[in-house]
């Protein structure tokens, strides 16, 4: 069985409010997240974000 590595993470948002997200392949998310990549998401008019906090599991 292939182990997966999966990170929790914590962005603070340009309105100061917290998003927490979980992927298994953290820079590409934060990019993603910074860059805007999907308008239905909660951080897409809350740009810029800072990444606060990560976890690997």
């Amino acid at each position: 069985m292939k182990n997966h590595i999966y990170y929790v993470y914590i962005l603070q948002c340009a309105d100061n409010s917290y998003y927490t997200g979980i992927s298994n392949h953290l820079e590409k998310r934060i990019e993603e997240h910074e860059k805007g990549v999907y308008p239905t998401c909660y951080t897409y008019s809350r740009r810029p974000v800072v990444l606060k906090f990560t976890e690997s599991y």
